[in-house]
């Protein structure tokens, strides 16, 4: 895909995750938001991967660490035609396969079930690790969030990834500076995040979250890289593509009610109609 065509499919998945969290009245679209366009780049651009084929054995492997995000990895998943886009609108209604956290028994496309922070990380270095040991060439790719780095249990595995020089993996860190309940300053900083995780053994890339051309030059850049785990940090904002939710802590895990749905949707068809005539 050209830069251009990345930008409309993400602002489409970002069309696809107001749409899903309305249709729920529950969920978190900022976390959702912040993470479209490396959300968009992975199941567009980076990962081996085919919906018409799921489940096939040397796929990569995606493991969302921040599962309560799922709706943003449900509306990638559906725009890449893993299942179709109408499903969205059930979004954490009793009977749908799209559930308030990715459960990987009924979403085609979710390689694991994740959502208690901390632990996603984890089962991506036991990802990694197996295809090391016997000897498969598929990548493991997890994504995080900021406010998650506060988990102790990130750490262990991270030092495990590195003590096994697992460079088929790479942990992505979504930086928009907000969780639940504030900065995350405010709630238990884990600043300086590059350091943090150079002391523990990583190759380190910082880059705008929102730009491609960043994305494209740190994924292949961390294909370059042997003998240590990569870990690439995004700065980005928290509800990105609708004004009134961009670094506005209460949209973590807010819905839009009908008239801000339809404010949020009338921004991001504005902004779909402006890429197009680029």
């Amino acid at each position: 895909m050209t830069k251009l065509e990345l930008q409309k499919t993400a602002n489409e998945v970002r069309k696809g995750i107001v749409t899903a969290v309305h249709s729920a009245k529950s969920g978190h679209p900022g976390g959702s938001l912040s993470a479209a366009d490396v959300f968009t780049y992975l199941y567009f651009e980076e990962l081996n991967i085919d919906p018409k084929e799921p489940n096939k054995a040397d796929r990569d492997r995606f493991v969302l660490s921040k599962g309560h995000t799922a709706p943003g990895l449900y509306a990638t998943l559906a725009e890449r035609g893993f299942f179709p886009k109408e499903d969205l609108t059930t979004l954490r209604h009793i009977g749908s396969h799209l559930q308030g956290h990715p459960c990987m028994q009924h979403t085609p496309g979710l390689d694991m079930s994740s959502g208690s922070l901390g632990q996603g990380i984890s089962a991506a270095v036991g990802m990694a690790l197996s295809a090391k040991t016997f000897g498969d060439s598929y990548r493991v790719y997890t994504l995080l969030g900021d406010g998650e780095l506060q988990e102790g249990q990130v750490w262990e595995a991270s030092m495990f990834a590195s003590a096994k020089k697992l460079d088929n993996l790479c942990v992505i860190v979504d930086n928009n500076n907000l969780q639940i309940d504030g900065t995350i300053e405010e709630v238990n900083s884990p600043y300086p995040i590059p350091e943090k995780f150079e002391a523990f053994g990583f190759h380190v890339i910082n880059v705008d979250g929102h730009d491609f051309d960043q994305l494209k030059a740190a994924f292949d850049e961390a294909k370059t890289i042997k003998g240590q785990p990569t870990v690439i940090i995004m700065k980005t904002v928290k509800g990105k593509g609708v004004s009134f939710m961009e670094n506005n802590v209460s949209w973590h895990g807010s819905a839009p009610n009908d008239e801000q749905y339809e404010t949020a949707m009338a921004e991001l068809e504005k902004a779909g109609e402006e890429l197009c005539q680029k």
